[in-house]
Parts: C-alpha cells; sequence; structure tokens
C-alpha cells in the first residue's frame, strides 16, 4: 500500500490531469447516450465569431476529447512526460507551463481560423447577411440552411459549428520542452524503428505538423495548427524562463 501511495505521490498535477480528462471522457459519453447533450459542444472551443462560443472553453477544450484513442495518446504522453517535468519544475511551475502551452493552442487555431473565416467571406457576396442571420438565428439555423453544394458555405458551417477538443496542444508543448531540455535523449517515432535524439524528434515532428496543416487534406479533421501553437507558446515560455536563469529551477 505504501508504494501504491508514492507511486501517486511523486506525480498528483499529472495524475490529476489524467483523471479530470477521464472523468470529462465518461461524462461527455454518458451525456451523450442518456440525455442527447453533446458536453464537447458545450466545452470544446468554438471560433469566436460563433454563437457557441465562449471565453471559458480557451481552457476547457483542453480537457476534452473525441473518443477513446484520442485521449490514451495524449494522456500516454502527459504520463511520460509529465512526470519529468512535474519533478523538475514542481507541480506548480509545471501546471503554469501545461495550461500557457494549451492556451497557445487555442490563441494560434483562433487565429487560423479567422483567416479562414476571412479567406470565406471574400466568396460570399451577401456575407453580412449570413452573420445577421447567425446573430439571430444561431448556429443550428445556419446548419440547417447552408448549401452544401457550395464550398464556401460548407466550410463557414463547419467554422461556426465545430469545436476543437483535445490536449494535444499542451502535450505538444511538453514534448517542446523534452526536446529543449534534453535534446541528445533517444525517442522513438511510431514509424521509424529507431532511436532519434529528443531535438530531432521535435523538429521533424513539427515539420510534419506544419506540413499537414498548409495542405489541409480535405479527409484530415486535426487541428495541426493548434499543436503548433503548442510548441511555440513553450518555446517562447522556456525561453524567458533561461533567460531569467530559471529553466530547470522550480520558481517561475
Amino acid at each position: 500500500m505504501e508504494n501504491r501511495r508514492d507511486f501517486f505521490s511523486t506525480s498528483p498535477v499529472v495524475w490529476n490531469i489524467i483523471i479530470i480528462n477521464i472523468l470529462c471522457l465518461i461524462a461527455t459519453t454518458v451525456l451523450r447516450a442518456r440525455s442527447g447533450i453533446e458536453l464537447n459542444d458545450t466545452l470544446g472551443l468554438h471560433f469566436v465569431l460563433s454563437e457557441k462560443f465562449r471565453v471559458y472553453q480557451f481552457f476547457t477544450y483542453m480537457f476534452m476529447h473525441a473518443g477513446v484513442e484520442h485521449i490514451l495518446f495524449n494522456m500516454f504522453a502527459v504520463y511520460m512526460f509529465g512526470r519529468l517535468f512535474e519533478m523538475f519544475w514542481g507541480g506548480k511551475k509545471f501546471l503554469f507551463y501545461y495550461l500557457v502551452a494549451g492556451l497557445g493552442a487555442a490563441i494560434v487555431q483562433q487565429t487560423v481560423w479567422y483567416i479562414d473565416y476571412c479567406s470565406i467571406a471574400s466568396h460570399i457576396a451577401d456575407m453580412p447577411a449570413v452573420m445577421s442571420h447567425i446573430s439571430t438565428e444561431g448556429a443550428k439555423a445556419l446548419a440547417e440552411s447552408l448549401n452544401y453544394s457550395d464550398e464556401y458555405m460548407g466550410r463557414l458551417n463547419i467554422l461556426m459549428n465545430i469545436p476543437t477538443v483535445g490536449a494535444s496542444g499542451a502535450v505538444f508543448g511538453i514534448l517542446l520542452a523534452f526536446g529543449y531540455m534534453f535534446p541528445k535523449e533517444k525517442l522513438y517515432m511510431f514509424f521509424l524503428p529507431i532511436p532519434i535524439p529528443a531535438r530531432v524528434f521535435v523538429i521533424v515532428y513539427g515539420l510534419i505538423e506544419l506540413f499537414a496543416g498548409v495542405a489541409n487534406f480535405s479527409w484530415d479533421n486535426v487541428a495541426h495548427f493548434a499543436h503548433l501553437g503548442g510548441l511555440l507558446f513553450g518555446l517562447v515560455l522556456l525561453l524567458i524562463w533561461k533567460k531569467r536563469g530559471k529553466l530547470f529551477t522550480k520558481d517561475f
């Protein structure tokens, strides 16, 4: 029993993050099945111009997931790498870094969405009328009234109604921190059965995300730019701490 207590007490923040994410997935599944309530739609991150957007979504989205596979990958990464940083930084500093990376991912995703919105608006002649319709009738009315044979109307519907969920932005921030602070440690990529230095791992992964985000494949529903946002904001925070001489300390 003592060993079990030690196992959980060594990284309480990491375990609390994992538990909260699991509880959120269970609640999402139960409410969807019993009441038809879509918790991801309430707590997931919506575009700021969507009728469904709420400010708290900038934080709640990173505790929501689309399914078991989604949460398994993210929580495995939190467990593997998060414990190391909680040991180095302490719980408060690690949690601060985790949330900043997740918030940064949300900010970058919102920026990309706004750029997409401007592109859509330039191709819809009556955009003011469409947006007025959204504000008065709501997002559901938009979904029901759009002509899906029109590419830009379809994109607008997705933009206004489909949220982003997941801890991936924060997780990418953790991976960035590992590659930055322990660049020569060896890691494995899923499709490459040989160990590579952590710094190379992070760079390659980042380039893959950038390519996938720019390519914007029609079958791909992953928020790649959110991942890049986690990398970017994590890097900025690490550079600030390094400049202050606090990269490996427990104080901010």
